[in-house]
């Protein structure tokens, strides 16, 4: 069993997503090789939002294809007990006066364009839907009510599952050395079990796509870049029937959402901490971060103000200069698909882009159009840029 027609590298929510699609189209003697456990890396990291709200319409698209498997999950797979914990909550972006107003203008109404329900709100509407915030300050709102959160690492292993029963293979704790290459052409890899043989080789290592690098030579722009989240204990409830928040007037651009209870997961929008090396480890947060984080959300969330930090912890991000991903074939390795540098919306675009990059493994017509993320943008100079500041919702 050293042959198979399709290898995957990485077995996180993207990875898994790509093993099913492969299987679902007819290609079920596929391979999955990762250094450690299905949706043990960064996926198991995620704060798990849902939305469909972009200022770069061609993640409008992915993430629209995406909801779609989000909101029919089980029934997608065909296995009754899976589950991606989805929690329709809905999804609020407001802005004030400002830089960051006309950009969300303008990704709403695109947005509309797509044909997804969005509402526009005013301050005693979204106070209505969110009634532990303050709008006063909000110039603009936004609401999407088919949004909200769900479980990564419940969507990874359902993915996974459903893979198996279709015949794909997942070999845990295997690490990849080296790309195998015949005349130019992958024909498989090296890995600490040995060799491994396939024509199409599918890289789905999110921070360790740096590997790519190693392998051909082919310049990889991706780093890892490390991202605090942290959960607040309030004295008013934040209910699961309460929507995701963007706070596009906070310094930090802060998403918030339920976290059960009187509990609030609060995370910054911004640039992060840059890594040296892939490492999703977790790293120290400071007692300064901590109350400025709060200090922000206390001041879109009054009663916080006396909240204290329940629990903390930090993932890492696949960063690329646009805060895009690249997706498909390169060109100058034959044989070898890449899915990196996702930025913080992998796991929201995870079923579309699993779908996608399988679709191209197998030479077949993309649902969704894929060349605007080639690698070559980054030196045509199209890149994805997103309007709202790198960090943000690109």
């Amino acid at each position: 069993m050293r042959n198979f027609d399709a290898i995957v590298v990485g077995a996180g929510v993207i990875g898994s997503s790509v093993a099913y699609h492969l299987a679902r189209l007819g290609c079920t003697k596929v391979l999955v090789l990762d250094r450690t456990q299905i949706g043990a890396g960064t996926t198991s990291q995620s704060s798990g939002i849902l939305r469909t709200h972009y200022s770069v319409i061609e993640n409008v698209r992915l993430a629209q294809s995406s909801w779609r498997i989000f909101n029919d999950f089980a029934n997608y797979l065909g296995d009754e007990e899976a589950s991606a914990g989805l929690v329709k909550s809905g999804y609020l972006i407001a802005a004030p006066d400002g830089t960051k107003l006309e950009p969300l203008r303008a990704a709403l109404e695109a947005q509309r364009a797509q044909g997804i329900e969005l509402n526009y709100l005013d301050a005693k509407q979204a106070t209505t839907l969110l009634p532990i915030a303050r709008f006063d300050d909000a110039a603009l709102i936004g609401f999407e009510p088919e949004a909200g959160f769900a479980d990564a690492y419940l969507v990874a292993t359902s993915f996974a599952r459903s893979a198996r029963r279709l015949g794909v293979k997942i070999m845990e704790n295997v690490e990849v050395h080296s790309l195998i290459r015949e005349d130019g052409k992958v024909t498989g890899v090296e890995t600490s079990e040995g060799r491994f043989h396939a024509p199409v080789v599918v890289s789905a290592q999110n921070i360790w796509a740096t590997d790519i690098e190693r392998w051909t030579g082919i310049a990889t722009p991706v780093k890892a870049e490390r991202h605090a989240v942290l959960a607040l204990e309030g004295p008013e409830a934040y209910t699961f029937k309460m929507p995701v928040y963007k706070d596009l007037g906070s310094p930090g651009m802060l998403y918030c959402r339920s976290y059960g209870g009187n509990q609030m997961l609060v995370s910054e929008g911004i640039v992060g901490e840059t890594l040296s090396l892939p490492d999703n480890e977790q790293g120290d947060i400071s007692m300064d971060y901590m109350v400025e984080v709060g200090a922000q959300a206390a001041d879109r969330f009054p009663s916080f103000e006396t909240a204290g930090v329940a629990s903390s912890w930090t993932g890492v991000y696949d960063v690329t200069p646009d805060w895009n991903p690249v997706l498909g074939r390169l060109p100058d390795v034959p044989g070898l698909v890449v899915g990196y540098g996702f930025s913080g919306h992998g796991f929201k675009l995870s079923p579309a882009v699993g779908l996608l990059l399988a679709q191209s493994a197998l030479c077949l017509p993309t649902e969704v159009d894929i060349a605007p993320y080639a690698l070559e943008r980054f030196r045509t100079g199209s890149l994805l840029t997103g309007k709202y500041g790198l960090g943000a919702v690109s």
